[in-house]
């Protein structure tokens, strides 16, 4: 079976939501849409507080090249802009819209022409327009991952259908239930970049998504589409370690998927450039996961951006009584909440709520040198050191050791008999190097 080196095994606990089809949340009174839902620029905003917006309008935008729109996901009326939570623990900028009573109009903000008609330069314009991010979790603007640079050649499309973090099953979802859009969005992120072929990859727990993509990609050549089954191990999903397992190519240190020829594109990110292409649809919804043992009825749900954690938690019945902990994301690379009245955004693929019988804190000691984080660390990295040169403040000793090339997973902390915290000491070193650059 295909995988990459090192990584860890772990329980997957997807079994409350892999069987459950998604369902559509009901639109939202309010939603609160941060500015600031991708990895680069922040939007500034196209709308003023009392203005009537449509679903589909376009309220805020960045000439950066790096940055993406964001559009209303609700018809009504702008009644603030101002600095909000969000859930990645600051504050940004966001415009709050309020609907009214009337039937929600739509606005049709991308071209949706025949789509072989579209030459690479539009399909990417439609796919930034429609404000198209990774929706695997780092959110990186789609357009400019389909924009190679000069020099730079992209033969292959990889899709990403790993979804190994525990808990999170709504890109397994997405492959059952919309394996031809993702096969198609693919193909035209494929003709956006120049790429010649399409791969997706499956980690081998999900039978009946591995079923229906093989069945969709039968209907091309094996030339074109391809779909490859690799093993289940974590963090399969990780970009660098995809590309080894699937396509058995190494992405060099400090470099990019591009370097080698590939782009990697989310399941969920095809589904949205499909959707883009030939309906017109900017992204402003998106399948989440809710589960856990905190959550009386675990659900796949497609939600609009913008709505509340509370109102997505309600629609599945509620918190259990002992619930202690919620999480945007999985429990490995997830981020723990201090409210639930932060709104979902794009990068927002699961809320997973754990009781205070399911955290366990451990006391911290010192570092034994085992080199179980070695071992275990899919980057060949040395953890252990990464964390003291952060801990003692050397930070140029922690680049120096190729602490950037992190991917932050956490098998270092989940495999430590010390229980050091490796994955925040690494975090706080690149925030001081940003800091300092």
């Amino acid at each position: 079976m295909k995988t990459f080196a090192q990584g860890i095994h772990l329980k997957y606990n997807k079994t409350a939501t892999q069987g459950k089809a998604i369902r559509e949340l009901p639109a939202p009174k309010k939603v609160i849409i941060p500015l600031h839902q991708h990895t680069g620029a922040t939007c500034e905003p196209l709308v003023k507080v009392g203005d009537q917006v449509v679903q589909g309008q376009k309220i805020a935008d960045s000439s950066k090249f790096i940055s993406a729109p964001v559009h209303a996901s609700i018809s009504g009326k702008v009644t603030k802009i101002d600095k909000m939570p969000h859930p990645c623990g600051t504050e940004i900028l966001a415009v709050v819209i309020e609907a009214g009573e009337e039937e929600e109009p739509k606005a049709r903000t991308v071209d949706s022409r025949k789509t072989d008609a579209l030459r690479p330069e539009e399909i990417r314009q439609a796919v930034r327009e429609a404000g198209i991010v990774g929706l695997g979790g780092a959110a990186f603007p789609t357009h400019v991952k389909l924009a190679p640079p000069e020099g730079k050649k992209i033969y292959t499309i990889l899709v990403n259908g790993c979804e190994c973090e525990p808990y999170i099953t709504a890109d397994h979802r997405v492959m059952v239930e919309k394996a031809d859009e993702i096969v198609q969005g693919a193909l035209l992120a494929a003709r956006a970049a120049g790429a010649e072929k399409v791969v997706v990859g499956i980690e081998d727990n999900k039978p009946d998504a591995i079923e229906r993509l093989k069945s969709v990609a039968r209907k091309h050549s094996e030339a074109i589409v391809d779909v490859v089954v690799l093993e289940t191990k974590y963090p399969q999903g990780g970009e660098k370690m995809l590309i080894k397992a699937a396509l058995d190519r190494e992405v060099p240190a400090r470099g990019l998927p591009l370097d080698i020829g590939v782009v990697v594109v989310n399941v969920g990110t095809a589904v949205a450039i499909f959707e883009a292409l030939t309906r017109g649809q900017p992204l402003v919804s998106r399948v989440l996961t809710v589960t856990g043992p905190g959550i009386k009825e675990p659900k796949n749900l497609l939600v609009r951006i913008g709505t509340s954690f509370k109102e997505v938690i309600d629609q599945c019945g509620g918190l259990c009584e002992d619930a202690s902990k919620i999480i945007m994301g999985g429990p490995m690379m997830g981020v723990a909440q201090t409210s639930v009245d932060i709104p979902v955004v794009k990068a927002t693929s699961c809320i997973l709520v754990l009781r205070q019988r399911d955290i366990k804190e451990e006391k911290i000691y010192p570092c034994v040198k085992c080199g179980r984080c070695v071992s275990n660390c899919p980057m060949y990295l040395v953890p252990s050191r990464l964390a003291a040169f952060a801990d003692n403040g050397k930070y140029g000793e922690f680049e120096e050791w190729g602490g950037q090339d992190c991917i932050e997973c956490g098998c270092c902390a989940y495999v430590c008999p010390a229980k050091i915290p490796i994955v925040q000491w690494v975090r706080l070193a690149k925030y001081k190097l940003r800091q300092m650059k």
